[in-house]
């Protein structure tokens, strides 16, 4: 008896484009063994900074050294500090070459537009680098009337990003825009992901784990001043600092 393959797998699965975001490690330094020293560094003053994030390692600033990079080192270490390397962009023929064989995939460039990165350290730069997505574009506003629980995020390209629900400690929500919450927030909020300096983050109740805005991002390991700490709040980019304000 024939069998319909085809007929077979058409039923049992759909190929769609999934886009995700990513943690962009913007590498300053070829050398494993700095990388390995300002990665501990940082985690030592923030343990949870990573939570299994994918990772796109990007080597614009290096594409002219002619130092080997040690790929297989590099992944190997972003491993240990709870991430899931999965990209390379930015580098010369050579490099990408050898991150191939480290298991690496090639990332699109990114925008030409986009202003420089900010450092934050000597030799590494943690940014929120959308280079895939978990929601559909929408223009104008994305909604979300569900709590967020740890691990979950949610990105509006190109979009304001409006959440009616609690975002928890450890759940994630981004923006190409502003970001509104009307509940406890009390995990990630990223807003300007894609450089617009003018963002701002709006809660009913600010108790974030972490505040950005193009870029510039700042965390919050103890409370926060006692006029914002639970309550109404924004946040707005002067220059290169993050101002908490109560609204």
């Amino acid at each position: 008896m024939a069998i319909d393959t085809a007929g077979t797998a058409r039923a049992s699965f759909e190929l769609k484009s999934a886009l995700l975001p990513v943690v962009a490690i913007v590498l300053k330094n070829p050398d494993a063994k700095i990388l390995a020293i300002d990665l501990a560094l940082r985690l030592a003053k923030e343990p949870d900074f990573f939570d299994k994030d994918p990772v796109l390692i990007d080597l614009s600033f290096l594409r002219n050294s002619e130092k080997p990079i040690d790929f297989f080192a590099i992944v190997a270490l972003l491993r240990q500090c709870r991430t899931q390397p999965v990209a390379v962009r930015g580098g010369n023929p050579a490099q990408m070459r050898a991150a191939y064989t480290a298991g690496l995939i090639a990332a699109p460039e990114a925008s030409p537009s986009r202003p420089e990165q900010p450092v934050y350290s000597n030799e590494v730069v943690r940014e929120v680098e959308v280079v895939r997505e978990v929601f559909v574009p929408a223009p104008g506003t994305v909604m979300v009337d569900k709590p967020l629980r740890s691990g979950q995020q949610v990105y509006a390209r190109d979009a304001d990003l409006l959440v009616l629900a609690m975002v928890s400690f450890g759940a994630e929500v981004i923006a190409d825009g502003n970001i509104h919450v009307y509940a406890p927030l009390r995990g990630r909020a990223i807003a300007g992901a894609r450089g617009d300096t003018s963002a701002r983050i709006f809660s009913t109740c600010m108790e974030p784990q972490l505040l950005s805005i193009a870029g510039i991002y700042r965390t919050y390991e103890a409370a926060m001043p006692a006029d914002v700490q639970g309550k109404p709040a924004q946040v707005r980019l002067d220059g290169e600092k993050l101002f908490v304000e109560p609204l």
